[in-house]
């Protein structure tokens, strides 16, 4: 191809995302340097902390800057290389998604292989949302067995793994909260979770309360607002609660309510952690070696959502945020 494409932000969005804030620019395939290699991108991910780096606020990752390419994992084939140890033909993982062809500098990717595991689990299960499970419960909800452990947003790459290995690791009980009867249905009949509820069929509190009536210890929260608050209502004393997202306050153009129980953190001595995969990367191999396997056995599964074709990349980052998938949400850009 002599043609590439670019996905670019052309403007912040106010409330939920449009098709708007997004550009789709064809431009020239770019040329590697000494030192750099092209990447041709098979596939890439998105991911819902690409929605607080739309906004031009300071956090842990730099805002995309309007009018300029967006970025997020993806894995590619070396189209041509000037760098000694990866040659054409190569599968990188890598952080410049949102375009068809990328140049990057040594170090900033990592290769991969895809005869030992298809390419598109080192964006999900084997991956950066992988990691985040894994660490998240083991070290930032610091699950032990018996355990019962409540997660939010279950149905998605990380709470579908979560859920998972809490029953691997022995947890009592494994209690899951998604957006349709579908997905309630994947997480008990091919997942393994022993309960699980439609939060769109109730208050959360309620439902919670039914499926965990002896309580929670440990809650999961890739969702926040009424999720959160109701799994403050449901642990148990000194019970862990593991933030990792809080998707359902992403769109908000106004300051969100906090959980109107929050006294109850003092009387229960609750352990609230923020969690960001960064801060976890000394667990990636550990992660790898014990996961693979459980992977590769079918002992633990896994659900993928594709969208087809570069310039859909916009489509599936917003069905991403409706909860328009199971699983990871993937851009498939090449074969």
């Amino acid at each position: 191809m002599s043609t590439a494409t670019e996905i670019r932000l052309a403007s912040r969005p106010e409330g939920v995302p449009t098709d708007d804030n997004f550009e789709i620019v064809d431009t020239e395939v770019p040329t590697p340097g000494d030192g750099q290699i092209l990447v041709r991108n098979l596939i890439m991910s998105v991911d819902p902390a690409m929605r607080g780096r739309m906004k031009d606020v300071k956090s842990y990752a730099p805002p995309f800057q309007v009018g300029e390419v967006m970025s997020g994992g993806a894995v590619g084939e070396v189209v041509e290389s000037h760098v000694d140890d990866v040659k054409p033909g190569d599968h990188v993982l890598h952080q410049a998604g949102w375009r068809t062809h990328a140049v990057l500098d040594a170090g900033r990717y990592v290769k991969v292989d895809g005869a030992a595991a298809p390419l598109s689990t080192y964006l999900g299960v084997l991956g950066m949302p992988g990691l985040t499970a894994y660490s998240g419960l083991l070290e930032s909800a610091e699950f032990k067995p018996g355990d019962t452990v409540f997660v939010s947003g279950a149905a998605g790459a990380v709470g579908s793994l979560v859920g998972q290995l809490a029953k691997l690791k022995g947890a009592k009980r494994v209690i899951g909260s998604a957006g349709s009867a579908e997905k309630v249905r994947h997480l008990i009949d091919d997942l393994g979770f022993d309960a699980a509820f439609n939060y769109k069929d109730g208050p959360v509190a309620e439902q919670l309360h039914q499926a965990a009536p002896e309580g929670i210890d440990v809650y999961f929260d890739n969702v926040g607002g009424e999720h959160l608050e109701a799994a403050i209502d449901a642990i148990t004393v000194h019970g862990r609660i593991a933030i990792c997202g809080m998707i359902s306050t992403y769109n908000a153009t106004e300051p969100t309510p906090a959980p109107r129980n929050l006294a109850q953190v003092i009387a229960k001595r609750l352990t609230i952690r923020g969690l960001l995969v960064i801060d976890h990367w000394h667990l990636q191999q550990q992660f790898v070696t014990e996961v693979a396997p459980l992977v590769n056995s079918g002992e633990i599964k896994y659900s993928e959502t594709f969208v087809d074709g570069i310039r859909n990349a916009p489509e599936a980052f917003l069905g991403l945020l409706s909860g328009a998938n199971t699983g990871k949400m993937l851009v498939r850009i090449a074969d």
